[in-house]
């Protein structure tokens, strides 16, 4: 099952609006759950806006300057909008493994190895949520975000990655709460990547992320 075959995997080419797309990936989920849809990899990107996970604290909320939305996944504040490639992942984790942890590693190493096809070497950082890179400062900087939600062993939500987003709109909250640490970009590394190649190296690193859920034999 490590295959996309059975999995629709969809490229919005337009902004989709928040709300918008959380109906989608509630209403997909029931249906995955019901077996009346296949499993889903979306990619998209949003017009400016933040979102407030289950753990958010609204101290981390510096600025109104763009819509907040309130959602069910796990984590604290993140910034979406456009030049970040968002990745909503709704896949039915009892029919692979039904393990939480090993989900959010997986998608970690799956951002992890699609960032090293531009030799970018990200990493997962233990207490600190994300996917995080060295800049040409030797700073630790934040490229990537991870937040899930799971229902009925289905996923929603999932990851987002900076490709040549406005990183001064970041500057409206706290990331995840975590205040020392910049954000950084593709571009701001000096990779001149279009989103388009970016969703390339996601689905030729795809299959190693499904391979990483599957169950054992």
């Amino acid at each position: 099952m490590n295959s996309l075959s059975n999995i629709e995997w969809r490229i919005s080419d337009t902004k989709i609006a928040y709300p918008d797309a959380l109906t989608e990936m509630e209403q997909r989920n029931a249906a995955i759950y019901s077996g009346t849809a296949p499993e889903l990899i979306w990619l998209l990107e949003h017009p400016p806006l933040y979102t407030a996970g289950t753990s958010s604290d609204p101290a981390e909320l510096l600025s109104h300057e763009f819509p907040v939305y309130e959602t069910g996944r796990g984590g604290r504040h993140t910034y979406h909008g456009p030049g970040q490639r968002v990745g909503y992942i709704m896949l039915n984790l009892k029919t692979r493994q039904a393990d939480v942890r090993n989900f959010v590693h997986a998608l970690e190493d799956w951002v992890i190895r699609a960032l090293d096809e531009f030799g970018i070497k990200g990493r997962a950082v233990d207490g600190r949520v994300g996917i995080w890179c060295d800049t040409p400062k030797g700073e630790e900087a934040k490229i990537g975000a991870i937040g899930i939600r799971i229902r009925k062993w289905v996923t929603m939500h999932g990851f987002s990655v900076n490709i040549d987003p406005d990183l001064n709109h970041f500057g409206g909250i706290i990331p995840c709460g975590i205040s020392e640490y910049p954000v950084t970009s593709l571009k701001q590394l000096g990779v001149d990547a279009t989103m388009e190649d970016f969703d390339a190296a996601l689905k030729r690193t795809a299959p190693d992320f499904l391979a990483a859920i599957e169950k054992a034999a």
